[in-house]
């Protein structure tokens, strides 16, 4: 779930960000709903039987789930794909993102536990998607096997300078963004999930 930056002076719609408010935030926490926008942003286009054999889940769930997250402006028809009573979706942006702060002291225990549902999806979705990789990644060329990472580091920072450094993180990451054209040999998709918490001392 990409995030607009703290620091970033573009507005969301320039970044095509949806940024979440407390009714958005609501509708989305469900975890197979999270599971249909994450499949519909990095798979494409797709129908509710489509998204049902992809996810393991049955094509009645996918297709009202689909119709919850289009009435919260999160999905919408993909009107050239359609044929006959075929319906397709597309993902309407490219990412979501929201200010956990406003959100986690919420005084609504509502909003509190939809935050906590997000976040932990989350969570889990990075941990199935290391896993895969880890499970599969003796069917990769030989190249790919040097050239991945699963990395820990400890340091001591203030509040602020963490956020300065996952600000630092985000701008090196995004520096490598098209840089690398459609179709060239080689290239695909890569992954990178970015974790950065404060641990007790003792």
């Amino acid at each position: 779930m990409p995030a607009k930056k703290d620091g970033d002076d573009r507005p969301a719609d320039e970044l095509n960000i949806h940024m979440v408010d407390t009714r958005t935030l609501r509708a989305l926490a469900h975890p197979l709903r999270l599971r249909l926008l994450n499949a519909l942003r990095e798979f494409g286009p797709a129908t509710a039987s489509g998204l049902a054999d992809r996810l393991g889940e049955s094509s009645g769930a996918t297709s009202y789930h689909l119709r919850q997250l289009a009435s919260n402006g999160f999905v919408e028809d993909d009107p050239e794909r359609g044929k006959g009573r075929e319906r397709w979706w597309r993902a309407v942006h490219a990412g979501t993102a929201f200010n956990t702060g406003l959100f986690v002291n919420h005084p609504d225990p509502d909003v509190r536990g939809a935050v906590g549902v997000v976040l932990h999806e989350i969570a889990d979705n990075h941990a199935q998607e290391l896993s895969t990789w880890l499970g599969t990644m003796h069917e990769w060329p030989e190249e790919w096997h040097r050239a991945w990472e699963a990395s820990d580091f400890k340091l001591r920072l203030t509040p602020d300078l963490s956020a300065e450094l996952i600000t630092k993180m985000h701008e090196l990451i995004e520096s490598y963004r098209d840089r690398v054209p459609e179709g060239t040999e080689g290239a695909v998709t890569v992954r990178s999930h970015l974790h950065l918490f404060p641990r007790p001392t003792d």
